[in-house]
């Protein structure tokens, strides 16, 4: 009887590093800010935060991430593709970061940005990268993932911004027995997702990671409703919406692949009912 055929490689990750900053950028100040911005909101009778342009507040994407971006792509290995991916706006818009961030890279890759879907666009990234992948035309992918402080208008709605600006850049490899599994669900109630959430968890490994964003964190003590009588279940601290969980994730991921324990890690934008969960198993 014939032996079942390998599974074909798959994107996994091999790197991911973090880093969060404090100042601005000088691109804050540029005139062309604040006519993209009044622009921007006209439609929608927002108000601009003139206190904001005439101050310089917030940081360009390309400048946050080029250094780290830098570091992570120190073996000068070529890339393929290049996503950057982020919620709150950056202060560049003339001027694509994602294309700029591309002239860092070996290699010269394809580079796009993703955005307007929240915190969800993060696994919206992920995702897109292992599609790339399985086309067979990426062997080697980053995602950009970052968000600043300024949000040089009113919004309609309350809206939680960074504490400080973040960045978090994850190297994505073509490895033999490598999983990168997404998962999105629309529409999910805050109240629900735990409950979905925990139908995910069941499926897993005894020894899984499980890793969420502050947000799941419903139980009256403050700790995790999902995964609950499972070791470990990390949550991240609040203060960065959009990068905070990628950064824990930076943090822990190298010890839990060493261990070669899967991980599940999961987020909620609780503006658009989007749920996340991204499922990663390294080995043969």
């Amino acid at each position: 009887m014939a032996a079942a055929s390998a599974s074909p490689p798959a994107l996994g990750v091999t790197r991911i590093l973090a880093r969060s900053f404090d100042g601005r950028s000088e691109t804050s100040l540029d005139p062309d800010l604040r006519v993209f911005v009044t622009d921007l909101v006209r439609p929608y009778g927002l108000p601009v935060r003139e206190d904001l342009l005439t101050e310089g507040v917030g940081h360009s994407y390309a400048e946050l991430a080029e250094a780290l971006l830098g570091e992570a792509l120190a073996d000068g290995v070529p890339v393929d593709l290049l996503i950057l991916a982020f919620d709150s706006p950056d202060v560049r818009p003339g001027a694509p970061s994602s294309l700029a961030l591309s002239r860092s890279c070996p290699g010269a890759p394809l580079a796009f940005a993703l955005c307007d879907q929240g915190s969800a666009v993060a696994f919206s990234a992920l995702r897109v990268a292992a599609e790339y992948q399985r086309t067979g035309a990426c062997r080697r992918a980053v995602v950009v993932l970052a968000e600043q402080t300024a949000l040089h208008y009113r919004p309609a709605t309350p809206v939680e911004l960074p504490e400080r600006h973040g960045v978090v850049v994850l190297v994505l490899d073509e490895t033999a027995g490598a999983e990168l599994t997404i998962r999105q669900s629309s529409l999910v109630a805050e109240g629900t997702a735990a409950t979905v959430l925990n139908d995910e968890v069941r499926a897993l490994a005894q020894d899984a990671a499980v890793l969420l964003d502050a947000g799941l964190a419903a139980g009256p003590d403050g700790e995790s409703v999902v995964g609950r009588g499972r070791e470990p279940v990390v949550v991240a601290p609040a203060g960065q919406p959009f990068t905070g969980l990628w950064a824990e994730l930076a943090g822990r991921l190298p010890d839990w692949q060493a261990r070669g324990r899967p991980v599940l890690a999961a987020g909620l934008d609780r503006r658009l009912g989007v749920l996340s969960t991204l499922t990663l198993r390294v080995g043969p």
